[in-house]
């Protein structure tokens, strides 16, 4: 089966964070990479630091590293913009499916996590960076207002993975993922 590039993105405590430790706890072929973690390693700062082209770099040689020595990789970073997400997404190592995963949560929810975390004004920051996802680009959106709702999420998106056929084929798309209609670009 080709190996899989995701793209984790969204706004602070949307659950990417989540969504990448589940993955990479259920599936012994995953990697996770994050963007916060390497800030803090490099920078000793949490938040957007001087040197992003260093970081999205570093993601980048990191992410096509592990794909060659075949392991799915789960990219757990906010990637605000198309353009940093674009650049996460293309990889040099062959047969390989790239996928973005807009994780979001309701403005109320983002409010209330970023405060309980003492981030605030961190929702706030992004909305002036956050651009919505290009058109074209297989993109998955991921809901996590609670944990039911992402539950089911993971439960689609996991099936998503395990698919034998590329699902972002419109023929494919309805009769394996109704629910994901109009949620992945044709």
């Amino acid at each position: 089966m080709p190996l899989w590039n995701l793209v984790l993105t969204g706004y602070p405590s949307s659950g990417k964070t989540l969504l990448a430790r589940r993955l990479v706890q259920d599936n012994p072929s995953f990697v996770r990479i994050s963007g916060d973690d390497l800030r803090t390693m490099f920078f000793d700062e949490p938040a957007s630091s001087r040197d992003e082209d260093l970081l999205y770099s570093t993601l980048a040689l990191v992410r096509d590293e592990l794909l060659r020595r075949h392991h799915n990789v789960v990219i757990d970073t906010t990637a605000p913009t198309n353009q940093t997400r674009s650049f996460l997404m293309r990889t040099k190592a062959p047969n390989v499916n790239s996928l973005l995963i807009v994780v979001v949560a309701s403005r109320e929810s983002l409010l209330e996590r970023t405060h309980v975390k003492g981030h605030f004004g961190a929702v706030e920051a992004w909305d002036r960076s956050w651009e919505p996802p290009a058109k074209g680009v297989p993109t998955l959106k991921f809901r996590s207002d609670n944990l039911e709702e992402f539950n089911t999420n993971y439960y689609v998106l996991t099936e998503l993975l395990n698919s034998r056929i590329h699902p972002f084929r419109k023929r494919f798309l309805s009769n394996l993922f109704p629910r994901l209609k109009g949620q992945i670009p044709r």
